[in-house]
C-alpha cells in the first residue's frame, strides 16, 4: 500500500446485508482506505446506517463508532437483536426507551395510521422535512421509522429503523416484530389524524354533529381534544379489530 493508504476487511451480518448490493452480501469486503477514518464513517460509506447497528468488533474486540481503523484491521458488524450477547457495555445503541414512541417519515403515512390505530404514539406529517424529523427524534426521544437510508445516517439520530416492506399492512407486521410489540398497546385510543389521545364524551354533547343514523344506533363516543374529530364503534370497527388481531398474532 502507498503512503496514507490502508486495507481493512469488513463483514456485515444478518439484516445489515439488506443495505448492500446483492453481489456484496454475506461476504467479507476488502476496502482500500485513505487517511485515518473512523469505523462509523467506513460502515456508513458502505451503505449501512448506524442506528441499525448493535455491535462492531475490530480484530475480535468490541469498539465504539469513533474507533480509528488501521491497516490490516478486520471489522465485524452486527445488527440489533443479534443472537450473541456482547454485554451492555459493548452495545452501540442507546439504552431501551422508557416509552416506545415513533416519528415516521413522509413515505409511511399509512403505517403511521396503523400504529396509531393500535395505540402507539406515532408522530407523522406528510410534509415533514428531514431536519424536522431529526429534531423531533432528538428532542422527544422518538425512534425514526423511514424508507430513506440517508436520513438514518444523520449523526443526531440515535434510534431509528429502515422499514424494508413496501405494503403498509406488512410494514406493521415488520415493525411489530422488530420492536417486539406483542399486542396492540391500547387500540382505538389515539386520533388517527393527529395522534392525540382520545377522550370519552357524552352523546348529548356531540349528537348535533352526527349523521342521523349514527345518532340512532350508537351511544358511546370519543373525541380528539385537538382536532375535534369524533369516533365511535361503527360498522368498520369489527373489520379493524380483525386487522389488528392478524397483524399482532401472525408469526
Amino acid at each position: 500500500m502507498g503512503r496514507g493508504v490502508m486495507s481493512v476487511a469488513v463483514r456485515f451480518y444478518g439484516a445489515l446485508n439488506d443495505f448492500l448490493p446483492a453481489a456484496r452480501r454475506q461476504r467479507t469486503l476488502e476496502c482500500v482506505l485513505k487517511g485515518n477514518p473512523s469505523v462509523k464513517d467506513v460502515v456508513e460509506a458502505l451503505g449501512v446506517p448506524h442506528p441499525e447497528i448493535d455491535l462492531i468488533a475490530v480484530n475480535g474486540g468490541p469498539v465504539g463508532f469513533s474507533c480509528r481503523l488501521r491497516d490490516g484491521d478486520r471489522v465485524a458488524v452486527y445488527p440489533q437483536f443479534c443472537l450473541i450477547d456482547p454485554g451492555e457495555d459493548a452495545r452501540l445503541g442507546p439504552p431501551p426507551a422508557a416509552e416506545l414512541r415513533f416519528v415516521a417519515d413522509v413515505h409511511l403515512g399509512r403505517l403511521a395510521a396503523y400504529l396509531r390505530l393500535a395505540g402507539f404514539d406515532t408522530v407523522y406529517r406528510n410534509d415533514f422535512r428531514d431536519d424536522e424529523i431529526v429534531a423531533i427524534s432528538a428532542s422527544e426521544d422518538r425512534t425514526v421509522l423511514t424508507r430513506d437510508v440517508g436520513l438514518l445516517k444523520h449523526r443526531a439520530i440515535a434510534r431509528g429503523y429502515f422499514v424494508r416492506e413496501t405494503r403498509p399492512a406488512r410494514q406493521l407486521v415488520e415493525v411489530r416484530r422488530r420492536f417486539d410489540l406483542a399486542r396492540p398497546v391500547a387500540p382505538f385510543t389515539r386520533c388517527l389524524r393527529c395522534n392525540t389521545r382520545l377522550s370519552e364524551i357524552a352523546r348529548d354533547r356531540v349528537e348535533h354533529l352526527l349523521p342521523a343514523r349514527t345518532r340512532e344506533h350508537y351511544r358511546e363516543f370519543r373525541r380528539c381534544p385537538v382536532c375535534d374529530r369524533i369516533y365511535w364503534r361503527g360498522a368498520h370497527h369489527a373489520k379493524m379489530c380483525r386487522f389488528l388481531d392478524a397483524a399482532f398474532t401472525v408469526s
